[in-house]
């Protein structure tokens, strides 16, 4: 995963929660930064906003930190799917 990846990720979770971008790391949770189930919907549609992607749903169910979204973020951008389950269209 590239910084850049990593670095616009953790900008847009930042500015969705409207907190500082040094607090979100790499390693940081949703339930260490404060981000409900509302919130997180925010931040992907924000995500995808920033990317040009979707992100299936049961995909972003499961998601529970910043390291899942920028991997998930990362395969979507390379033409892979977030999850192992197949995407119907």
């Amino acid at each position: 995963m590239s910084n850049e990846l990593i670095q616009r990720v953790r900008t847009v979770i930042a500015n969705t929660q409207r907190i500082p971008v040094e607090k979100v790391t790499i390693d940081s949770t949703f339930q260490e930064l404060g981000i409900d189930s509302m919130d997180g919907v925010n931040i992907l549609f924000a995500l995808e906003n920033e990317f040009d992607i979707t992100i299936p749903d049961e995909a972003a169910k499961q998601i529970r930190g910043v390291r899942q979204v920028i991997e998930g973020v990362e395969k979507l951008i390379g033409g892979g799917t977030a999850d192992a389950a197949p995407v119907t269209s």
